[in-house]
């Protein structure tokens, strides 16, 4: 009999009390239209309950550190065992996480280092080693055999003074002979020595041939050398003049630098053993860019410096003033001096004159500079906001100057194996490191001690690339890491654990990934099920789908109209049956996502942005022909964000808006005045409190208010619009200051909301609940669907039009009062382009969004794709970085990244109409395209 999952009667969310059987040791894909349950069913009650149970096994002891998990609304689930979710959150927000950290590769490449690692000094860079007086005598008597050999102990190394005291004193203890400055002399004769001049001294230990009857002499006088040297004994072969340094410490014999105890924790940039010190392993300091903190081509009175109040203001003027400068020129045609002394201060006294409630007065001051002020607010400040103010809008982080940006001691970056430093290996992209490990020349003794420990590390290196990960290093901070890329390290960490019986719950693993690398997430998924565990993904990409072993599709709507199970059962049987699902009729080809019948050509001009170099990029020179959909593409890690994200939106920004954001490095931009403004629409969300909603985001909430206030009980009762505000005093309750939630910090725990016991979850006050338009109240009202206040605020335009757009985007199903801590990437980002759509259009805004599919239906991305095309009707220009084929081939004008992730990314592989890139047969997104495009085709034949 077939194990499986039964869960009856859930209803966490939306699920309409449904009864689920799942089998065991299967790929199930759990699919549907956003908003229609899958994540309650996969995250909150599957996963949810697996955690509990398991949580509830422990002892409780240990429970009482861990909380209560509240049970999820469901009459039963039977069948569980525990489970793992991969979730798409990024990995940290540490800046000291890395990719090597997060998936313990580095904490291995630190035993490694360790064990075989060979230490330099790190001053001249010569090979240190270790020796005993028996290894020596033996590689003496090995590399020289019959020879003269001198043995000398250093006692002095380029040091100034006469020395007469040492001598006498070598003498008395019985040497006969010293080197000094390569001349020998002896002890019993005078020797006069410069004390003005530096001087080299040895003590001659013993002068001998290396035949087998000397080896207990030799051993004997290298012991005597070894502690006269303090460590350190000098050979020299008097036949050949050849030279041999031995120390039987980790110490440079020329420079003197010791070296510490070589341990894992040297190689620890999270420890403050192996940290460097002067950035305590961050590799980076935060300096105020003076860049960012002045505008050089406007006026000190036109704003060119930032706004630090009135009395600052007031002083740079006198400033300038004082030193003979013209406020109202612009900041660029200042004299040097001038400009340095605003920015970096005065040390002389100047005559300040201020205006201060009618009355003047002068002061005699020092002027501290602006970037010196900002340093010291950032500094001592207590408040949280002021410090992030001052990082977002002037700090940079630069790198360190002492380690280079490589985060450990100089001493752990000389210890090297096969000529590299753990940090020059962590900086290489994957699949560069797999090779040069497995073709490490390593003595079989330090084979045997390392065989192991580096088949482990190939192992998880291996399940890296097996998840499309190739281009990544394991140097590469965590917060840079896309969702996507986050949760397939986590993926590729969960492979390397090797767990059995695990139910693994994964949210859409192939967010950021490019469908030449499908096959290989599709591979890991089922080496995971194949070790013997049960893997739910909830996902809306037509391969993953086609390659699961067992499909649940929720819907058949969204939000309120979801929750039901359309379909169980295998794909194939879906694809035969595609009346009964959505889904089924995209995946059949039955519906599809059409091609638009032409091309824009734009409106003849275009944003030019030269020798782009951000990241992997190769100076690349990119146009974007202004009027269009583009779409810009490419494999993972090919530089898709490094060119959009990190350097066309700031560069564009900056110029439009007059902001100061960090810009990516390019060489020039052009083309900047046909554009009026920027905007991002990303999946951030539309606000971090229950405050936040779609009513008031998009401006909806407005209108609703005005006409709450202008009903009669309203107005006998004096209500203004603000009384039916849940942010201001009068109407709100005060119990739960609006928010129908209690916050409940849990200190070490993230908080938890509970409902409000007053107002249960109603945010108002009984008075203002009173009040009711068409029998319904304010709290009512919030507590409605989109759809659903589209139809009861239908006569009144203004709703009506914004309420619209929202539909339109596919947001029919939110409540607008839903808290925007409830709401998905996917919704966060429609409700934007929602409060895009409802402005009046200039025709002359850029807009750019990052994969804006994420979390999509089929049947969503073509209600997205429509939303595009009126964004660009209207004369507008939208760039998107996107994977998805469908969104693809419907641009207008397609750049395509690559041709590889990492190093072998970051150029350009072809750029035109979809229908040109998919002749180019170097574009990997050109040869996939290319079946989408042929699929219309034949659709259009048939």
């Amino acid at each position: 009999m077939e194990e499986v999952i039964k869960i009856k009667g859930a209803r966490v969310h939306n699920l309409k009390n449904i009864d689920v059987t799942i089998p065991k040791y299967k790929f199930v894909v759990i699919t549907g239209v956003s908003g229609s349950g899958k994540s309650s069913l996969a995250l909150d009650t599957i996963y949810a309950e697996g955690q509990r149970k398991y949580l509830e096994s422990l002892s409780s002891y240990a429970r009482q550190f861990l909380g209560e998990l509240k049970k999820p609304d469901v009459d039963s689930i039977e069948g569980l065992s525990p489970a793992i979710a991969i979730e798409q959150k990024t990995v940290s927000h540490n800046p000291r996480s890395t990719v090597g950290t997060v998936t313990e590769i580095h904490d291995y490449l630190r035993v490694l280092y360790a064990k075989i690692g060979i230490p330099h000094c790190p001053k001249c860079g010569r090979e240190l080693t270790r020796s005993s007086p028996q290894e020596m005598a033996d590689i003496i008597m090995k590399n020289w055999p019959d020879a003269r050999v001198m043995i000398l102990a250093p006692i002095a190394q380029e040091k100034k003074g006469e020395f007469k005291d040492v001598f006498d004193a070598l003498l008395r203890r019985g040497f006969i002979r010293v080197e000094v400055d390569g001349e020998i002399l002896r002890l019993d004769e005078q020797i006069k020595l410069d004390k003005n001049k530096r001087h080299t001294i040895r003590i001659v230990i013993d002068r001998l041939r290396t035949k087998r009857e000397n080896y207990s002499r030799l051993f004997e006088s290298l012991e005597v050398g070894l502690r006269e040297g303090d460590g350190i004994v000098h050979v020299e072969n008097v036949d050949t003049n050849e030279k041999k340094i031995f120390s039987e410490h980790l110490a440079c014999p020329v420079c003197g630098i010791g070296f510490p105890e070589i341990t894992p924790k040297l190689f620890s940039f999270n420890s403050p053993y192996g940290a460097c010190p002067a950035c305590h392993g961050l590799g980076f300091k935060q300096e105020v860019d003076p860049k960012r903190v002045v505008d050089e081509e406007l006026s000190i009175l036109d704003g060119a410096l930032p706004d630090l109040g009135s009395y600052m203001f007031a002083t740079i003027l006198n400033l300038v003033r004082n030193l003979g400068g013209n406020p109202s020129i612009p900041f660029k045609q200042l004299p040097q001096h001038i400009k340095d002394a605003i920015l970096y201060g005065t040390t002389r006294r100047l005559k300040y004159n201020y205006v201060a409630e009618n009355s003047r007065y002068t002061v005699y001051k020092e002027f501290e500079g602006i970037i010196p002020y900002l340093k010291r607010r950032h500094a001592e400040t207590s408040s949280e906001d002021i410090r992030e103010w001052i990082e977002r809008e002037f700090m940079v982080n630069l790198p360190c100057e002492r380690c280079g940006g490589k985060r450990l001691r100089e001493e752990a970056l000389a210890v090297k194996i096969g000529g590299v430093d753990i940090i020059e290996l962590s900086d290489m992209p994957v699949k560069k490191i797999v090779p040069f490990l497995k073709n490490l020349d390593l003595p079989p003794k330090q084979r045997e001690i390392v065989g192991d420990l580096l088949n482990e590390i190939i192992r998880r290196l291996e399940f890296l690339m097996d998840v499309g990960l190739d281009y990544i290093t394991l140097s590469r901070a965590a917060n840079t890491l896309s969702g996507g890329e986050a949760q397939r390290i986590r993926l590729a960490t969960q492979i390397g654990s090797g767990l059995t019986n695990v139910i693994y719950v994964l949210d859409e693993p192939t967010i950021g990934l490019h469908e030449r690398d499908n096959w290989r997430l599709i591979k890991t998924l089922e080496k995971l099920r194949d070790l013997g565990n049960t893997i739910i993904v909830v996902e809306h990409d037509e391969y993953i789908i086609k390659s699961s072993d067992h499909i649940i599709d929720l819907g058949p709507g969204a939000g309120v109209h979801g929750g039901r199970v359309v379909f169980t059962g295998p794909p194939e049987q879906l694809m035969k049956e595609p009346g009964r699902s959505l889904t089924g009729q995209y995946l059949s080809g039955e519906k599809m996502i059409p091609v638009p019948e032409r091309r824009r050509p734009g409106n003849g001009k275009e944003i030019v942005i030269k020798g782009v170099r951000q990241n992997n990029l190769k100076s690349i020179d990119v146009r974007f022909p202004l009027g269009t959909f583009i779409c810009v593409t490419g494999v993972s890690g090919s530089g898709k964000s490094s060119l959009v994200v990190d350097t066309l939106y700031p560069a564009l920004r900056n110029r439009v808006h007059r902001t100061r954001m960090p810009e990516g490095e390019y060489d020039d931009i052009e083309g900047v005045e046909n554009i009026d403004k920027v905007v991002m629409i990303d999946q951030s969300p539309i606000g971090r409190t229950p405050r936040s909603n779609p009513a008031t985001y998009t401006g909806v909430f407005d209108h609703i208010r005005e006409i709450f206030a202008m009903t009669p009980e309203a107005r006998a009762r004096g209500y203004k619009k603000g009384r039916f505000s849940f942010n201001v005093k009068g109407g709100r309750c005060e119990a739960c200051q609006g928010h129908g939630v209690v916050k409940i910090e849990m200190q070490l725990l993230p908080p938890v909301y509970v409902e409000c016991e007053v107002c249960k979850g109603k945010r108002y006050n009984s008075q203002t609940l009173e009040v009711t338009y068409k029998g319904k109240n304010i709290a009512d009202v919030l507590n409605m669907t989109v759809d659903e206040a589209l139809e009861f605020f239908e006569n009144i335009p203004i709703i009506k039009r914004i309420l619209q757009v929202l539909k339109d985007v596919g947001l029919g199903y939110i409540k607008l009062g839903q808290p925007a801590t409830t709401l998905s990437g996917g919704e966060a980002q429609r409700i934007k382009l929602a409060a895009e759509l409802k402005r009046r259009a200039t025709g002359q805004t850029f807009y750019i969004m990052d994969e804006p599919t994420t979390g999509l239906h089929f049947d969503d991305v073509n209600k997205l794709v429509a939303v595009i095309h009126r964004l660009v009707d209207m004369g507008n220009t939208v760039v998107v970085i996107e994977h998805n084929m469908d969104v693809i081939k419907n641009a207008d004008y397609i750049i395509d990244l690559g041709p590889e992730g990492g190093e072998d990314g970051g150029r350009i592989v072809a750029t035109g109409t979809p229908e040109e890139i998919a002749q180019n047969e170097l574009s990997y997104t050109g040869r996939f395209l290319r079946k989408h495009l042929k699929a219309r085709q034949t659709v259009q034949s048939l």
